[in-house]
This record gives structure tokens, sequence and C-alpha cells, in this order.
């Protein structure tokens, strides 16, 4: 089994990005959507009724929904994209407790986990050297070795800081909020947070680099 390499290695294989952000954010539109549609769903086919609520089957959708995502990235790229492998894992572990002991805490405490996981995971790296996020970007930008750095030291902090706010909401709000958040709350901050490294990816691109040597 392989895992993506490391940025600005030599035979790194490019994948779509548009293709790698449907694999990795799949998933979370199922689980989603089974949360919203439950109960028709339960309607439409009685033998789901034994999940119990519809956080249970949203659970179970997930889970599976996860594990195609990852087969189909294995199978089309011929390597696993590091960061849902450990996402995903985390994901089965809490899922099957969620569901085994039927107790939603376990499956929100996940994204608290898997926030601080990739939050120390990221600055770890950065530790020894290394920027891991390139693993995961590499596909979409060209940087300099200072650009991955500091890019990883940016999303390292904001980890953290969506763990934050995860408990935040879980703890103080009911859990169809929590799953609304999920995508409507997460998925705007992480996209304005993106945008906002804009600047930075710019003045460290490798590409604007060539071009302004070719034109010197």
């Amino acid at each position: 089994m392989e895992f993506e390499h490391a940025p600005n290695e030599k035979g790194h294989e490019e994948v779509a990005p548009l293709l790698k952000l449907a694999l990795e954010l799949g998933p979370l539109a199922v689980f989603f959507i089974s949360n919203t549609r439950g109960e028709q769903l339960m309607e439409a086919f009685p033998v789901l009724n034994s999940l119990g609520e519809p956080i249970f089957l949203a659970t179970a959708a997930f889970m599976i929904a996860i594990s195609i995502s990852l087969a189909v990235s294995y199978y089309l790229m011929r390597s696993l994209p590091v960061m849902p492998v450990v996402s995903g894992v985390v994901v089965l572990v809490f899922g099957a407790l969620t569901l085994y002991l039927h107790n939603e805490l376990f499956i929100k405490l996940k994204p608290t986990i898997v926030n601080v996981m990739f939050g120390s995971i990221l600055l770890g790296g950065l530790f020894f050297g290394k920027s891991l996020l390139g693993y995961v970007f590499d596909s979409a930008f060209k940087l300099t070795d200072e650009g991955w750095r500091i890019l990883t030291l940016r999303w390292g902090v904001f980890f953290f800081v969506l763990a934050v706010i995860n408990e935040i909401v879980w703890r103080n709000f009911s859990t169809d909020f929590w799953v609304d958040f999920k995508v409507f709350g997460f998925m705007p901050i992480t996209m304005v947070f993106t945008l906002a490294q804009l600047p930075l990816i710019n003045k460290h691109s490798l590409e604007n680099k060539d071009q302004g040597s070719s034109a010197g």
C-alpha cells in the first residue's frame, strides 16, 4: 500500500484537484444528507429503523461512504491520501463506538480528535523539518520549501482552532445544529481561511518564480 509522495518529489503523480476534492468531501455530504433525510429514509426502508435516530443512520452511512471514497482513491491513483486516511480511521473507530454503544457523543468528538491530530501532525512535522501539508495540496499548488513551511504552520494552528469551535458547538447546541454546522459552518470558515492564504501561495509559487527568472 502506497501513500502520497512528498511535495516537489520527482515522479510525483498529478491528481485532478476537483476529483480529489469530490472524493474527500463526498462522505461529508452523505453524512449531512443521511441525517437531514434520515426519517424519510427510515420510512422508505423500514429495516433502517433498527439503527434508531437519524444521527445513527448518518453515522453508518458516513462510515460506508468514507470506506468507498478511500477504495476509489486507491483504485484511481494507486496511492492513498494521507489526511483522509487518518480521518477515515477515526471515523471508523468512533463511528463503530457510536453505533455499538448507541451514544452520539463519539461521532461528535470525531472532528475534535481529527483536528487535534492534524494540527499535532503538521506542527510536529515542522519540528522535525517536514512540511507535511505538501502531501495534501501539492497536486493543486507548487510552492517553494519555505512556502510549504509557512503554510503548514498556519494550517497546523488553524486545525486547533477548528477543534475548539467543534467543542463549543456540540456542547452548547442540538445534534441537528451540530450536523448542519459541519457543512454550513466549518466549510465556509475553512474556505475563507484558504482564500486568505492566496497571497502567501502567490508569493512562494514556483511558477511565479520561474516566470520571474525567465523574464530576467
